[in-house]
């Protein structure tokens, strides 16, 4: 009896020691686990933001672990960078079947397949859109000639279907609709996958079909007046943005901002401002609150929400050129403003949102309250998105312009 017991016991352990062994078998997809952690967490919080060990913790392991997979963060972030492009290069190659297709069907499909690739990594291109400025030279160049590839197929594409469009034109409007699907990576609107697929495909041939007006009639937009070299507290400001939109915010000291201020030592600064994330927080505060300060202003003085959201687009893009330097860093580095800051900033910014989404609301019953934010989110990104690509003084998306496409997204074909 005693060995049968005995037994009885080292059969239990036994199985007791398998089922162990079971749970702390890795995974068989854990690098892709690792990937989509890490995408995430460099798109939300930036690529200085985030050490192998804050990854680690997102997939409750070790970061000895994360280190069998990844000799170094930046071989992690390079990895999904380039994982992500090349995602924009395999949704634009045709299958054999459609090769001989009409030019239009093998748009839709392109169109399609950049979609569904958007909406499957949405939590983590931010990485793409904002955080790419930190490869190294080499692999910038790979990434580029990735995401250029597959912007040259749509413009190829769009110029069989739309042979009468400039070929200048086809570049703008290929970018637009780039814009507007990658533009889900910078929000989290809570949306049915069914839903948000409809409303950016209906979006993006909304600007792959409009035709635009001709580059400059919009007025050229003023020069950005000097700050007075004694008005330290708005140099300081103005200096600070310039060189974050130049370096990127983790690679500009306070040191850097003193000198180009003209300030004496960095302690200087200190005067103003209580550290360089301060500085940061107030551009930023300032960029949301000239957003809000136009909402109220616009209603009271327009005959409707149609006219009022056309004044506040026009608002926003006036002040976007005016400021464009700002304008892309509030995108890209708002991660790194103090928490409590960036609460209040973020909460500032949902509230603006809301309140264009309400006005598209009254010009379109049909969208629901989340697809109208979606839609804002989509036409907002158009500034910064074509002012970076292609150049913030490009005749080719002055004011003019961009407002077009902005209707085109909020109003639909038929509204631009």
């Amino acid at each position: 009896m005693d060995a049968h017991k005995r037994r009885s016991a080292g059969g239990t352990a036994s199985r007791g020691e398998a089922a162990e062994r079971v749970v702390r078998k890795r995974p068989r997809n854990r690098r892709a686990q690792i990937a989509a952690a890490s995408a995430e967490a460099f798109g939300q919080l930036g690529y200085h933001g985030v050490s192998m060990e804050d990854i680690a913790s997102r997939l409750d392991i070790s970061s000895t672990a994360l280190y069998r997979h990844y000799p170094s963060k930046y071989a992690l972030f390079r990895e999904e960078a380039l994982r992500l492009s090349a995602l924009c290069e395999e949704a634009v190659t045709l299958p054999p079947a459609l090769r001989a297709a009409p030019a239009r069907t093998r748009l839709e499909h392109v169109v399609d397949a950049l979609i569904d690739r958007a909406v499957a990594n949405r939590r983590g291109a931010a990485l793409l859109r904002w955080q790419s400025r930190y490869l190294e030279p080499e692999d910038y160049r790979a990434m580029m000639r990735k995401l250029a590839d597959g912007q040259n197929v749509l413009c190829e594409l769009l110029a069989e279907d739309r042979p009468e469009v400039d070929e200048r034109d086809r570049v703008v409007l290929a970018a637009s609709a780039l814009s507007a699907i990658g533009s889900i990576s910078d929000h989290q609107v809570s949306i049915p996958v069914r839903a948000l697929t409809g409303l950016l495909r209906v979006s993006a041939h909304g600007v792959l079909d409009s035709t635009l007006p001709p580059p400059g009639s919009a007025p050229a937009p003023a020069p950005a007046a000097e700050v007075p070299s004694t008005f330290k507290h708005e140099l300081l400001l103005k200096k600070s943005v310039e060189l974050f939109h130049q370096r990127g915010y983790p690679n500009v000291s306070v040191e850097d901002i003193a000198h180009a201020a003209g300030l004496p030592a960095s302690s200087a600064v200190y005067r103003f401002y209580r550290s360089k994330g301060d500085i940061l927080a107030a551009a930023f505060r300032r960029a949301a609150d000239r957003v809000s300060a136009a909402i109220g202003p616009a209603i009271a003085s327009t005959g409707g929400p149609r006219e009022a959201l056309t004044q506040l687009v026009e608002l926003y893009v006036d002040g976007s050129f005016a400021e464009r330097e700002l304008t892309f860093v509030y995108y890209a580095e708002i991660s790194n403003v103090p928490r409590e800051d960036r609460t209040v900033l973020r909460n500032i910014q949902r509230l603006n949102v809301e309140e264009w989404a309400k006005l598209l609301n009254g010009t379109r019953p049909e969208l629901s309250a989340a697809e109208a934010r979606v839609l804002v989110h989509a036409a907002l990104s158009q500034v910064v998105d074509l002012g970076q690509w292609l150049g913030p003084d490009n005749p080719l998306c002055d004011k003019a312009r961009v407002i077009h496409l902005m209707h085109a997204i909020l109003f639909g074909r038929a509204g631009a």
